[in-house]
């Protein structure tokens, strides 16, 4: 048996990139960074322009609109903003969005919650079929049911009723909210259920003491895409609510708005009352909401 013994001084190293190489290769890293931020910040300012646009023009009359739309106004008047509380009715309007949003978010959650369990942690025949379903149901155009449901409406006594309004949100929200939770509730652990399940817990227990304290994130992210939708929706608002006093704020432009022109100061300013509300719970809540959509049952 021979032995080969390798002299250091006389092997070859094969050439090797150059110092420059890795130099190089961060500043290219450097500089698709450099354009990301740049393609982030127009992306931001088409973003957030319409709604400084607003901003300045809920405080501009007709006139200064007309002249210059997108500058900043000449003088900080408020005119516009009492004009349009008054006008709009937003003390009753936004009054009956608060119910209807509320009622939206209740019966939805409490909904999605228990078919999101069932199609997540029991044996449910033919769950991959109820899936597909939901997601059929979710991506039908809510337009096609306008008609039946009009007159099935009327003939249980459900239009311009507030009621009848949140139970069509249960029914159009709750496939998007089911998938959502069911996609987030099959990220816990099927032990903490099974050991509970051996200790004499009943499904429901199970629900309520296991997979609830668990899933809160998950909940809390349905709930404010079901109060924001319930919030701004206008289609079935204006279709099964006739009545000025029972009618959401979404509905509210309408008063702004005659058969040949349409008061932009005033309509700014009625924006401004409709996405308060909205942008000020986003902002508190946006850490929650965004950990909903992306953590599992558990971090």
């Amino acid at each position: 048996m021979t032995t080969t013994v390798i002299d250091p001084a006389t092997t070859t190293r094969e050439p090797g990139p150059s110092p420059a190489g890795p130099r190089r290769s961060r500043r290219r890293g450097s500089g698709g960074g450099a354009g990301a931020y740049v393609v982030l910040i127009v992306l931001a300012l088409f973003a957030i322009g319409p709604l400084v646009a607003v901003v300045f023009n809920a405080f501009k009359n007709n006139a200064e609109i007309g002249t210059n739309p997108l500058a900043p106004p000449t003088s900080l008047s408020l005119d516009n903003f009492t004009e349009a509380w008054t006008r709009g009715d937003f003390a009753t309007t936004m009054r009956n969005s608060a119910i209807i949003c509320l009622g939206a978010v209740l019966g939805t959650c409490l909904i999605a919650g228990l078919a999101a369990y069932a199609l997540s942690h029991l044996q449910v025949p033919g769950s991959g079929i109820v899936v597909g379903y939901l997601f059929l149901g979710s991506a039908l155009p809510v337009q096609l049911f306008l008609v039946p449901l009009f007159f099935l409406w009327t003939q249980l006594h459900l239009v311009d009723n507030l009621f009848g309004l949140i139970v069509i949100y249960w029914a159009t929200d709750a496939p998007f909210a089911t998938l959502l939770l069911r996609s987030f509730l099959l990220k816990i652990p099927k032990d903490y259920t099974e050991a509970a399940r051996l200790d004499g817990a009943s499904d429901l227990q199970i629900a309520r003491r296991v997979v609830l304290p668990l899933a809160w994130p998950g909940f809390l992210t349905v709930a404010l895409i079901v109060a924001l939708w319930s919030w701004n929706e206008f289609f079935w608002a204006i279709t099964f609510i006739h009545d000025p006093k029972l009618r959401p704020v979404a509905t509210s432009f309408l008063a702004f708005q005659d058969q040949h022109s349409t008061d932009w100061g005033m309509t700014s300013a009625a924006a401004i009352f409709m996405l308060g509300p909205v942008v000020l719970l986003f902002l508190v809540l946006q850490r929650r909401f965004v950990s909903g959509l992306t953590a599992g049952g558990l971090k």
